[in-house]
């Protein structure tokens, strides 16, 4: 490669999507160096749904709620290593700093377009400009500077172990019909649909489908509201799995549902590494940016664009417009997916 690889530390600390995303930059640094050694900065969430990866070598927590005190144990965990190689691919302030106690020869970031927050003082070289794309081939143009081949864009992101195989056969075994999962709320209220939108769906996923609706994701008050919500206006009450075996029985369960239906948020993006049939409710973010990463398009719903736009790939949000997505909406893809997808069993 480029330079050097043998020590690599990667700095992307938040956010479970941006994390999925990172998989597939290991996968070919990896290929290419089978020697490597991964060390990567994560905040305690997100390290949860990589921990025990067979690309990570070893991950180093920061906790940004502990403040100052949180820079300063990693800055302590980082002052006797030595890296040939920094991938720093989150440009914000936070990460700017852990970056720059990092002590390696390369630190490579982004173009001096795409460096927000200053991110191009903390780095010693960048990767080309380029014009906007997906985030995944955003990442991947890493891999392009360093001379990885990429192709083809693999996670190994299902369950890894007996003891999570395990977990997910336990978890099905008392269910009667093929399961839906639902990734009913974000943390960003702009992406979120209406409980009362997806209580309708839940009652024909169960008694037009023939699916048992999962509710899943984590346990935030805005969660917990959607989840109380829908038990409360429907008719055959969906499984609630929120919280149900953090992000690790997360995936479990995304990975043994016939079909997904997400919001634009980090499941979403699980569920595409998975392989597994989602269809998408995109209108806040770009799905063209931030949508499903080159597969199932036909089961995405567009809500972002208008009737006939060829928006381009930008980062600019578009508010208010869940809203437009109606059940009919949804259950039309239900029923592309019922025609054109295999089914899946545990």
């Amino acid at each position: 490669m480029r330079v050097a690889t043998d020590r690599v530390c990667i700095v992307m600390m938040s956010a479970v999507g941006d994390t999925v995303h990172v998989l597939p930059v290991l996968q070919a640094l990896k290929k290419a160096n089978p020697a490597m050694l991964v060390t990567w900065i994560l905040q305690p969430g997100p390290a949860m749904l990589v921990r025990g990866h067979r690309l990570v070598d070893e991950i180093i927590l920061f906790d940004c709620t502990q403040g100052l005190r949180g820079f300063l144990a990693v800055r302590e965990q980082l002052r006797s290593r030595k890296f040939d190689l920094v991938l720093d691919l989150q440009v914000y302030f936070k990460a700017n700093i852990v970056t720059s106690f990092i002590n390696a020869t390369v630190k490579l970031g982004f173009d001096f377009a795409r460096a927000r927050d200053l991110n191009w003082l903390f780095t010693t070289h960048r990767i080309p400009a380029h014009a906007m794309q997906h985030v995944q081939d955003q990442y991947l143009e890493f891999c392009d500077w360093l001379g990885a081949p990429t192709a083809p864009v693999t996670w190994e992101l299902g369950p890894w172990n007996e003891q999570e195989m395990s977990w997910q056969r336990e978890f099905y075994a008392h269910l009667d019909r093929p399961a839906v999962a639902l990734v009913v709320a974000t943390s960003k209220l702009q992406k979120n649909w209406f409980p009362e939108r997806w209580a309708e769906v839940c009652d024909a996923l169960y008694s037009d489908f023939g699916l048992q609706p999962i509710l899943v994701g984590g346990r935030s008050a805005v969660e917990v509201e959607c989840e109380r919500v829908i038990m409360e206006r429907t008719k055959t009450k969906p499984l609630s799995a929120l919280g149900n075996g953090g992000l690790r029985g997360l995936v479990g369960i995304l990975d043994g549902a016939a079909l997904v239906v997400s919001l634009d948020t980090g499941p979403l993006h699980i569920t595409v590494a998975l392989d597994r049939p989602v269809i998408s409710l995109m209108g806040y973010s770009n799905p063209k940016r931030v949508g499903p990463y080159r597969k199932f398009g036909d089961l995405m719903i567009d809500a972002y664009g208008e009737a006939g736009e060829e928006y381009p790939i930008t980062m600019e949000n578009r508010p208010d417009r869940m809203q437009r997505i109606s059940e009919c909406d949804v259950l039309d893809k239900v029923e592309v997916w019922r025609s054109n997808y295999p089914k899946k069993s545990i």
